[in-house]
């Protein structure tokens, strides 16, 4: 029986998994309920397993029945603050919460690569790790569990670690895409209070309005951006949040806003990190105004080892159809904290499309919508990918 096979096998058991998670989503770094049931999910597999200290995570090591080297695969399981809008008969149970980037997806097809690989445990020729990763979103999941040792549970030096993430558009459900070089952007939050001095909104003279410094400093980084960054290296900063005030008459104390800063090479990251903080704090000395600057890097550039990425593509062209799998020509816009396993260990990470069968890929809600539904048929596929990629990355550096 190949592979593919067996995973279909195990579709149901994914399925009834992933809709389990997706009923009762958690958030950041403690999902006790979600930790819980990938427990129950492994339970009976011979693994080796670890609870994480500070955060709900759980690392399990399977040993190989021969010698060899040591491959990790990753699954984040977090979910978003978001009100679920989809109606779907499996929706989120939970106010507030949703699966909207397709986590539940990443674990549930983590398993199935766990149930996979441990049939096949006799032949194969090394050990893997399986990093069940809260906090994704924000959180510095995977630093917490890097901290906390996940990079040498096996004992040895990782060879390699490949991870998959679910896309709810512009991949038809089952493809696969990825990328040598920078595959996923980095990830920064700026946040910026101004302080002036309330008073009437007939009397802006007497007063130290915050509000047009505000809007200045918004204006002011998107044309910053533009003349400051080669477009073919390129930079997004998008303002997600400005507050000011509480009446129309009443000129406030403060004004607020945050953005999110995503950069696609290491050089601009470290630009942006200097130059934002500089420019807000220029226009609000302008105004006479006190202002505060938080700027947090939160994730690096998520960067594919090319000769990984090159073998992961040619493992699913095994695997699936080759015209389900293609090297992307430009990178995707989100981030990824699993950029953090990747500056330690050579590898890749993929995107599988999740989108319902029928949709138009172009018009679908995103990820992180309310709306983004991805599809259950895929969960084998993930498994099925994320073993061959474990046993046939051993097998080849136990012949090399």
């Amino acid at each position: 029986m190949s592979v593919l096979e067996r995973a279909r096998e195990l579709q149901p058991d994914l399925v009834r998994l992933r809709r389990s998670l997706h009923r009762e989503p958690e958030l950041g770094l403690r999902l006790p309920r979600t930790q819980e049931k990938v427990l129950a999910a492994l339970d009976g597999l011979p693994l080796e397993v670890t609870l994480g200290r500070e955060l709900t995570s759980v690392t399990a090591v399977l040993r190989g029945g021969r010698p060899g080297g040591a491959v990790l695969l990753r699954g984040d399981m977090d979910a978003l603050p978001v009100d679920e809008l989809t109606g779907v008969e499996y929706a989120s149970e939970m106010r507030g919460r949703m699966h909207g980037c397709g986590h539940d997806l990443h674990t549930a097809g983590l398993v199935g690569a766990a149930t996979l690989l441990a049939d096949r445990r006799e032949n194969l020729q090394g050990d893997v790790v399986f990093m069940f990763q809260p906090g994704e979103e924000g959180h510095n999941g995977a630093g917490a569990m890097i901290d906390e040792g996940v990079l040498g549970a096996a004992g040895k030096p990782l060879d390699a670690a490949f991870a998959l993430h679910v896309s709810a558009n512009r991949l038809p459900g089952g493809w696969v895409a990825s990328r040598p070089g920078t595959v996923m952007t980095a990830s920064d939050v700026l946040r910026v209070t101004v302080r002036g001095e309330g008073g009437h909104g007939s009397a802006p003279h007497h007063a130290k309005d915050p509000v047009p410094a505000v809007c200045e400093m918004v204006t002011a980084l998107q044309n910053w951006v533009t003349r400051t960054f080669d477009i073919f290296d390129p930079v997004v900063v998008t303002v997600g949040r400005l507050h000011a005030g509480t009446q129309q008459n009443v000129i406030p104390d403060t004004a607020e806003f945050e953005a999110t800063v995503r950069s696609y090479s290491e050089a601009n990251h470290e630009r942006l990190a200097a130059g934002l903080p500089r420019l807000v704090r220029g226009i609000a000395d302008a105004h006479g105004l006190d202002v505060e600057v938080e700027y947090d890097m939160l994730y690096p550039v998520t960067v594919n080892e090319p000769a990984a990425t090159a073998f992961a593509l040619d493992t699913a062209r095994e695997l699936f159809d080759a015209g389900e799998v293609w090297e992307a020509p430009q990178p995707a816009s989100g981030s990824e904290d699993f950029s953090l396993v990747l500056n330690k260990v050579p590898g890749a990470m993929l995107l599988v499309g999740a989108a319902p069968e029928g949709v138009d890929v172009e018009k679908a809600p995103q990820n992180h919508s309310p709306r983004a539904v991805f599809d259950d048929r895929v969960l084998h596929r993930q498994a099925a990918l994320l073993s061959e990629l474990a046993e046939q990355r051993l097998a080849a550096g136990a012949s090399a």
